[in-house]
């Protein structure tokens, strides 16, 4: 009896923190019999960490058998382990079957007053098949429930009821603009090989604007920059014959084409001019009727009847007598113009080829903004230059610095340095354009857009957004 002898059980004890329990003692002999008896008393009573300690019989040492086996009775003797708060307990018989850990009993107890008493021997009886050695598997994790909708919600302050909202706002129509209620389109092509990919491909595959495309957009809309008032566009040059008629045409249908106020073209040119014969044909009606009944004209529609239409663009002819063309003066140029403020947002003015004479000196005066009109030749560029020259001596040099110089390339020749007259102009005007060769202006008729070739097209164009830059918005 002085062999320490531990009870066979197979069964392995776990705290509730998952802490392995050691082996217990049944004699009382060997190491463990020296633990203090105040120490087995808490460990009788859930240790020192306040777990309750396991009732039923330890499990084997190592190299113990684990099978079934009828444990006989141990030392039955009355076991002094101090006072405990614990009846007495009859012990009935044990299954060697898994075990809670935490306090069991392996028998009935029977539940009475709790003395320091001694305990009776555990009674032997057919022991349990054997549990399954090894981690126990763990408990699947089950999700909370969910609260189902419209079921009333348990608030911060304590109340059971739907979930408050804040108030809607006032509603208004400019929540219905189109970018809040129209879905977002991709950017289409308009026209060659990328359009035609997207109509065969059924607008699956849209290979977007080309960078030429895009260009064009950006020119549309600088040409139709808003207007605050009027503004006078003057076309002029020292010499005849460069093409200022052709340049005030291109600029006139351009910008009445792509804007949506009115526009009006004026033929100055005391000499005859042909302004109206390149854009409508029709000189009847001209500029010496319209300041015959200048005091009589009060609506849009007196004025219309002194105008020629060519598209969007009104046409006002000058006098077609050279005889009467002296009567042109500056004075009566600024009454014109005055009536023609009220009624026409861009007035484009076609001067004379003279710097000198009245009707010049007042197209100078109400000016805005400024075209000259050269050709890269010898007599043409120079002309141009001279006029810039003249401009500047005279008083007018912020229209010279701010002008647009337009080379109109009708007649050309390889043996002049176009390269040296155009940085010629730019260095001496904010921009420089060239009208190129076009058998459609070669002709001396009628000018309509939609038969210019392309390249003359896209300098018409370009010459009037750098026009409308210079608009007062």
């Amino acid at each position: 009896m002085g062999d320490r002898r531990v009870e066979p059980d197979p069964t392995t004890w776990w705290d509730r923190y998952g802490h392995r329990l050691e082996p217990r003692d049944l004699t009382g002999h060997g190491e463990e019999s020296h633990v203090p008896q105040q120490e087995q008393q808490q460990e009788q009573q859930g240790g020192s960490n306040g777990m309750t300690a396991p009732t039923g019989p330890p499990y084997p040492q190592q190299g113990q058998p684990t099978g079934p086996q009828n444990a006989g009775p141990p030392n039955s003797g009355p076991q002094n382990q101090g006072p405990q708060n614990q009846g007495p307990q009859n012990q009935g018989p044990q299954y060697a079957g898994p075990q809670n850990a935490g306090p069991q009993n392996a028998g009935p107890q029977n539940a009475g007053p709790q003395n320091g008493g001694p305990q009776g021997p555990p009674g032997p009886g057919p022991q349990g098949p054997p549990p399954q050695t090894g981690p126990q598997p763990p408990v699947p994790y089950m999700r909370p429930p969910q609260p189902q909708p419209g079921a009333p919600l348990f608030t911060p302050q304590g109340q059971y009821g739907p979930p408050q909202q804040p108030p809607p706002g006032p509603k208004s129509a400019s929540e219905l603009s189109s970018e809040s209620i129209l879905r977002a389109r991709s950017d289409e092509p308009v026209g060659g090989w990328r359009r035609a990919v997207l109509r065969m491909s059924g607008g699956v595959l849209n290979p977007g604007p080309s960078a030429e495309e895009l260009r064009e957009r950006e020119v549309l809309h600088r040409i139709r920059r808003p207007l605050l008032q009027s503004h006078r566009i003057a076309v002029t040059s020292i010499k005849g014959g460069v093409g200022k008629t052709t340049v005030s045409t291109l600029l006139g249908l351009v910008m009445a084409e792509n804007r949506g106020d009115r526009v009006i073209a004026l033929d100055a040119n005391p000499d005859a001019g042909t302004l109206a014969d390149r854009l409508t044909g029709e000189s009847n009606v001209t500029v010496r009727e319209l300041l015959r009944d200048l005091d009589r004209i009060n609506t849009w529609t007196e004025v219309s009847r002194y105008t020629s239409l060519a598209g969007r663009l009104q046409v006002l002819a000058s006098e077609q007598d050279p005889a009467a063309g002296d009567a042109f003066s500056r004075e009566e140029y600024e009454h014109i113009c005055a009536l023609l403020d009220r009624f026409f947002n861009v007035i484009i003015t076609d001067s004379g080829t003279g710097l000198v004479h009245s009707a010049m000196e007042g197209t100078l005066k109400l000016a805005d903004s400024l075209i000259i009109v050269g050709a890269p030749t010898v007599d043409g560029a120079g002309r141009a230059s001279k006029t810039l020259d003249w401009l500047l001596a005279h008083g007018h040099g912020s229209l010279a610095t701010d002008a647009v110089a337009v080379l109109s390339c009708d007649r050309t020749s390889h043996e002049v340095d176009l390269g040296r007259i155009r940085d010629h102009f730019a260095a001496r005007c904010r921009a420089v354009v060239e009208i190129p060769h076009d058998p459609h202006l070669a002709t001396g008729g009628r000018v309509q857009l939609n038969r210019l070739r392309p390249q003359t097209r896209t300098a018409a164009y370009e010459l009037a957004a750098l026009m409308a830059d210079q608009f007062v918005t």
